[in-house]
């Protein structure tokens, strides 16, 4: 029943039962499931951009202070 709470409110379980302070958007929950579904050979790939865009977009912010 939790989990349709949840569901409803589009808020993770964790979230509603106060175990994290950290509301997650569905949308990046729903990415984070499809990441774990692929081969890990493709989790690495993916891994690796989304480490360079997260690295150039900390880069750009610190230039921007």
């Amino acid at each position: 029943m939790a989990a349709s709470i949840a569901d409803a409110l589009e808020v993770s379980l964790d979230y509603l039962v106060g175990n994290t302070d950290l509301l997650l958007d569905k949308g990046i929950l729903q990415r984070i499931v499809e990441l774990q579904k692929l081969a890990p050979e493709e989790q690495r790939d993916a891994f690796k951009f989304l480490d360079m865009f997260l690295r150039d977009a900390k880069a750009r912010k610190a230039y921007a202070q």
